[in-house]
């Protein structure tokens, strides 16, 4: 729908009384996606209440592509597109990718729009999030499970990339998280145990299993973490690095697997 110039300075002025940093983008992406005014001024309603812009338009913008999300599961953050584009460095032409813990499945859904020709697979243990992800990956190869139990035996030392936010979070670090993401996404794709590492270390410890030789893994970090999270990669039998961008506050640990 459309909106006059001074109907969309008000709902840009409603937007940012009500804290929203990005007003005008924010007024923007909600005027485009409401079918009529009764639909935007409920949309316009949720988001006041709090509700995350991405769950009031339904949509992640991330890696160039509109991110279908559902309630509940974890919502790509900007940060991760460094993460992909690590990955895509990595994946050779046609190559496979597992997508673990995958939450809306975005980081495998951004490897294959770079490469259609890729083999994506994905995998996580909350049920809201495999059905979010198979709307956004080929719906057969998202799978329902915890880690490595979720995939099919023929996908084991096939991989060429393996990407992975696992909930990295510590546990009594959850309360001080911005509400929208405390109280509008599951804690299971939140929570990393009392060091935040729980879940990495788990992920790290399987993946020889599964990357072919001289593939990788990914694990997304924060930067004070990446020491540990490099521990774990290293103690796995991986060559582990740690690689960020301060300009989007990505931060990953690269393991390559001995070829």
């Amino acid at each position: 729908m459309t909106l006059s110039p001074a109907a969309l300075a008000a709902l840009v002025v409603r937007l940012r009384t009500a804290g929203c940093v990005f007003a005008e983008d924010e007024a923007r992406l909600l005027v485009e996606a409401a079918a009529d005014a009764a639909a935007l001024e409920g949309m316009v309603t949720a988001r006041v209440a709090g509700t995350p812009l991405e769950l009031v338009v339904g949509f992640a913008e991330f890696c160039g592509l509109r991110v279908a999300v559902a309630p509940g599961v974890f919502v790509p953050r900007q940060r991760s597109a460094f993460l992909v584009a690590r990955a895509r460095a990595l994946l050779p032409p046609g190559g496979v990718v597992l997508d673990l813990c995958c939450g809306t499945g975005a980081l495998g859904a951004a490897l294959l729009a770079g490469d259609p020709a890729a083999e994506v697979w994905a995998a996580d243990v909350d049920p809201a999030a495999v059905a979010c992800a198979r709307r956004n990956l080929p719906p057969e190869r998202v799978l329902e499970g915890d880690l490595y139990d979720a995939l099919p035996g023929g996908l084991r030392g096939r991989v060429d990339v393996l990407v992975a936010n696992a909930p990295y979070v510590p546990t009594g670090a959850i309360a001080l998280m911005p509400p929208e993401a405390r109280d509008h996404e599951h804690r299971v794709a939140l929570d990393g145990g009392p060091d935040g590492t729980d879940l990495q270390a788990r992920v790290a410890a399987g993946a020889t299993d599964w990357l072919r030789p001289g593939g990788a893994l990914l694990i997304e970090t924060s930067d004070r973490q990446a020491p540990a999270t490099a521990a774990l990669v290293t103690r796995a039998g991986l060559v582990a690095e740690v690689a960020a961008d301060d300009e989007v506050g990505g931060t990953c640990v690269i393991g390559r697997a001995p070829r």
